[in-house]
């Protein structure tokens, strides 16, 4: 639905695209994860460490055996990536440790900052690196040793300038802000060419006074900042800490091909994705893969992942006040000389896409 300068998506929209072994594998997880969630009340209260003890280990139970369903359900669709399912078992332990971090409500804005930058270093050589051994290129580094000669040293790194020289990042603001940066260097430092991605900005969010079952999501174009034309034909690479509910992306993309966009790959990477979230992308938008470090199981009624690890933007940029809201120019001003010096390619592109 367009309403002005407003595109509106419903949730009923999303749940079109499921299937019904879809929602039986849905409903599955639903059962498993009530079961916890009464082990849950358990646990919190408190009580004989024996009763607890033994909570814990069905709660563990519990959670493996939805690992095993959602890896069965990911196995027969090929275009969900989760990086425990896909990498190597010695692999796992980093992933699961970082989402421990993160999850944690004791870890402060400057950590999650650092484990969010990990997780998408992860998440870039799931999609770009993995089986590359054959292909590679060669970087010549001038070094700070001029004794007796000015020395260089040689590495080699993985040749995928053909994957990523021809991607767009695509930002859906707020929180998604720094995981595209992060994304966008990690393709520059594996450039040959050290090719810098251009931006396209995407103001969009969803109704939180809505529940999950009524949810919209509304993208305002006149706050968006984009070239329908640059993005014909592309690689679109979007970035956001959390798939949730797959309605910002999808109301993205099914308005850019609705405009004459096709893009010629979509990749959407996330550090920790719903199960019904994912399985509403690769429904509904054909070409998209999702790469995710962890899949969560459920989704409560208000549309927040479950266990999840809170609200990711404000985690990530600090709250912004209702009457206040900070745009992306005032964003990026408040992560301060640490990220800006560090990404100071992307912020040149993202200011040039902002200001013209």
């Amino acid at each position: 639905m367009k309403t002005g300068s407003k595109i509106i998506l419903k949730a009923d929209d999303l749940d079109g695209f499921l299937t019904e072994s879809d929602q039986e594998y849905l409903k599955k997880m639903h059962n498993f994860y009530n079961r916890t969630m009464e082990s849950f009340k358990i646990i919190a209260s408190g009580g004989f460490s024996s009763t607890i003890a033994q909570e814990e280990k069905k709660v563990t139970n519990d959670f493996n055996e939805m690992g095993k369903l959602m890896q069965e359900i990911c196995k027969e669709n090929d275009r969900l990536k989760v990086y425990s399912f896909e990498t190597e078992e010695a692999a796992h332990a980093e992933a699961s440790r970082v989402i421990a971090k993160l999850r944690d409500y004791r870890t402060d804005h400057q950590e999650f900052v650092y484990y969010t930058q990990r997780a998408y270093e992860m998440l870039f050589r799931l999609a770009y690196t993995e089986n590359h051994s054959d292909n590679k290129n060669y970087l010549v580094v001038k070094t700070p040793v001029t004794a007796p000669v000015q020395n260089y040293a040689v590495h080699k790194i993985p040749d995928i300038d053909y994957k990523i020289e021809d991607t767009v990042m695509c930002v859906m603001l707020r929180g998604a802000l720094l995981p595209s940066m992060i994304m966008s260097k990690e393709i520059e430092e594996y450039s040959s060419h050290g090719y810098v991605t251009p931006y396209a900005l995407f103001k969009i969010k969803r109704d939180e006074s809505k529940k999950e079952s009524n949810m919209e999501y509304i993208l305002d174009l006149k706050n968006s900042f984009f070239d329908l034309e640059s993005l014909d034909g592309k690689d679109l690479i979007f970035a956001d800490p959390m798939l949730a509910t797959g309605g910002s992306i999808v109301t993205v993309v099914n308005y850019l091909e609705k405009n004459g966009v096709k893009p010629r790959s979509i990749k959407f990477f996330n550090v920790i994705s719903a199960l019904k979230g994912s399985l509403r992308v690769v429904r509904a938008l054909e070409n998209c893969t999702c790469y995710t470090l962890w899949m969560d199981p459920v989704m409560n009624t208000s549309a927040y992942i479950m266990p999840g690890l809170g609200d990711a933007g404000d985690r990530l940029n600090g709250m912004d006040t209702s009457e206040h809201p900070r745009n992306i120019m005032q964003l990026i001003a408040d992560y301060g000389s640490n990220i800006t010096g560090l990404y100071r390619s992307q912020l040149r592109e993202i200011e040039n896409t902002v200001l013209g």
